[in-house]
């Protein structure tokens, strides 16, 4: 129990109700202003500089790049990608992010304002601290070996060539540096259904890799993974559907750099979920199927058991 809390204690409940939610600061207006920042930094840039040739005081630059502008025009994000040199299908992402409604649960429907090629979820995920994690279906992005990722973008993805598929596998073990980098890596707490197991990607030989590699992870101090054995039932009265909840750190008096948001994704696009309540309610099914997954060493023995099955 103890290996559990150490690592959870970087987890920030900031899902409390107290009627203090920032309404003009969406997770939208955030990614968007997180790109602007970047591709200003990108360009050499000051915010003064910047601002100037906005012909806006400095002060508004640095609230849309905060995602706290109260209104947003396409027109200036247009010109914004402009004077940083942002490439066509970047600025088409950013300004179609800049049409999204100001609310705290926002479904972004693939292709719909922003191009299906413009991923929202990894830029979210480079930003997180912790990120608390349950899949019923597949291993996670973060901890697929190559071989698993690419049998399922071979299959997702049928039109693409060699190269193009090779190319996603590369950009997917890169977002794992999150996790496995030396310095100040994410925390990161899975709950993986005994079905992830028994799921077959690829091949046998595929599947004993990519569990070993799951027990070898899971020693790491930044990662606590549980499975969740079909013995288990269904604690909840219902199946939550796999979901991560992204946290991103605490400033210097304690308080959240950014509000926690809940990544549901789907077959023709993503959900966000911001509100404290979805927060609250998802947070605490977390809690529930971690109660009643195995421990982090029968976990791990688990794994490679299942592994040695694979090659039998």
């Amino acid at each position: 129990m103890s290996e559990i809390s150490d690592k959870s204690s970087d987890f920030i409940d900031s899902s409390s109700d107290d009627g203090s939610e920032n309404t003009s600061s969406t997770l939208p207006r955030r990614q968007l202003g997180r790109h602007l920042r970047d591709y200003r930094t990108q360009s050499g840039q000051t915010i003064a500089q910047a601002a100037r040739l906005m012909e806006w005081g400095a002060s508004t630059l640095q609230r849309l790049e905060k995602g706290q502008a109260d209104r947003i025009r396409t027109l200036d994000i247009q010109e914004l990608c402009r004077i940083y040199g942002i490439p066509d299908d970047i600025a088409e992402g950013l300004k179609g992010l800049a049409q999204q409604a100001a609310v705290k649960s926002w479904w972004h429907a693939y292709g719909d304002m922003i191009p299906e090629n413009f991923d929202i979820y990894v830029g979210l995920e480079a930003s997180a601290r912790s990120l608390l994690s349950y899949q019923s279906e597949l291993v996670p992005g973060l901890l697929q070996t190559a071989d698993y990722a690419r049998a399922l973008n071979r299959l997702g993805y049928p039109e693409d060539t060699v190269e193009e598929v090779e190319r996603r596998v590369q950009l997917r073990l890169q977002r794992q540096a999150l996790i496995t980098r030396r310095k100040d890596p994410a925390n990161l707490v899975v709950v993986l259904d005994e079905s992830v197991l028994r799921r077959v990607v690829g091949s046998a030989r595929v599947m004993a890799a990519q569990l070993r590699h799951l027990a070898d992870l899971s020693t790491r101090h930044n990662v606590t993974l549980r499975v969740f054995p079909f013995a288990a039932g269904v604690p909840l009265g219902l199946s939550p559907g796999p979901f991560v909840l992204l946290e991103f750190g605490a400033d210097g008096k304690g308080q959240p750099v950014e509000p926690p948001v809940v990544y549901v994704e789907g077959f023709t696009g993503d959900l966000y979920l911001e509100r404290k309540a979805d927060v609250r309610r998802y947070r605490r099914a977390h809690e529930v199927l971690l109660g009643s997954a195995l421990d982090v060493d029968t976990s791990r023995s688990l794994l490679r058991q299942v592994a040695k099955e694979y090659l039998a």
